[in-house]
């Protein structure tokens, strides 16, 4: 397996504004110019794409790379415009790309396919939890899906990267987004802001240092408000679902134990809370992040909750806040 950063000089070119989302991405050299266009509203390509992993390594994430403005990009430049002390536009603007294009590490990387990540195992992942419980592992269901969570993007966007490569041989050169960064410093505080939709961490003196985009609850399950603190931190969780906790469980439905997994109901992680029954955890749908409603719980994608919870040890203050 091989791993090396690529593109400094290079940016990726922009799709036009009726090309469709598969559309490729190429190498194509762009000016400074483009490079620094602004991030707004509706904007889609290569500078999109650029902020968002920018931003990734800044560790104020977006969720999936897909390059395409959306609202969790949008409270990702604000959290890292707050964090700098810029004006809160919640677009890449001037002054904020010239503080984010202070990383001048690469944006793109070259990633060899390796044998192991040819032979998996992928299995299809059933959509009931009856179905679910008849597995041995939640692992992946394609090795898009892996290589996604692996960089951080959809697998869309790798398919744009990468047009005519063959992503199921062994060998194979791909470009991937360089989401590498350093590991985060210990936190002193959680806080999650449903409104928002986000969770950042804070250090001692309540400072933030990092944030990503949650799915907070809904109407039915409401989050919880009020200050909690981190009772445990579990990797690799075993999920015991229980119906009876859920308001949308289906008649018949029975209490099933899932085993560990990416494709866990809760994901790669959970993170136990002192207000019972509710935790942070990852989930098998990061796509879903910040755009569907959760059972009360906070979700993050696996990658941002495995992040947090290298972060955090038993006893961490969780504010959770509209």
């Amino acid at each position: 397996m091989a791993f090396a950063a690529v593109w400094s000089g290079q940016v990726l070119a922009a799709p036009s504004p009726a090309a469709a989302d598969n559309s490729p991405l190429t190498l194509n050299g762009l000016s400074a110019a483009q490079l620094s266009a602004p991030v707004v509203p509706k904007a889609k390509g290569a500078h999109v794409l650029r902020a968002q992993v920018l931003l990734d390594r800044a560790h104020y994430a977006s969720g999936e790379i897909d390059g395409a403005f959306g609202s969790n990009l949008r409270q990702a430049i604000i959290g890292f415009q707050k964090l700098r002390q810029l004006p809160l536009s919640g677009v890449v603007d001037a002054a904020t790309w010239a503080l984010l294009a202070a990383d001048q590490a690469p944006i793109l990387a070259s990633y060899v396919l390796s044998a192991q990540d040819i032979a998996g195992p992928y299995v299809p992942v059933p959509a009931s939890m009856a179905g679910k419980s008849k597995l041995s592992a939640l692992g992946y269901a394609s090795l898009l899906e892996a290589l996604g969570e692996r960089f951080h993007c959809s697998p869309t966007l790798l398919r744009r990267l990468n047009p005519g490569k063959t992503l199921s041989r062994v060998g194979e050169e791909i470009l991937v987004p360089n989401v590498a960064s350093s590991p985060l410093p210990k936190a002193a505080k959680i806080l999650v802001d449903s409104v928002e939709g986000t969770l950042t961490l804070l250090d001692a003196s309540g400072t933030p240092f990092a944030q990503f985009p949650a799915s907070t609850g809904s109407s039915h399950d409401p989050l919880p408000f009020g200050q909690w603190q981190v009772r445990a931190v579990a990797t690799r969780p075993v999920y015991q679902y229980n119906p009876k906790l859920f308001w949308d469980a289906k008649p018949g439905d029975l209490a099933a134990k899932i085993e560990a997994g990416p494709n866990n109901p809760v994901g790669a992680v959970w993170i136990e809370l002192s207000k019972r029954h509710y935790g942070i955890h990852g989930t098998p749908e990061p796509a879903n992040i910040g755009k569907t409603q959760s059972h009360g719980c906070i979700r993050l994608t696996n990658w941002d909750a495995l992040a947090v919870a290298k972060s955090i040890s038993a006893g961490v203050v969780v504010l959770l806040q509209e």
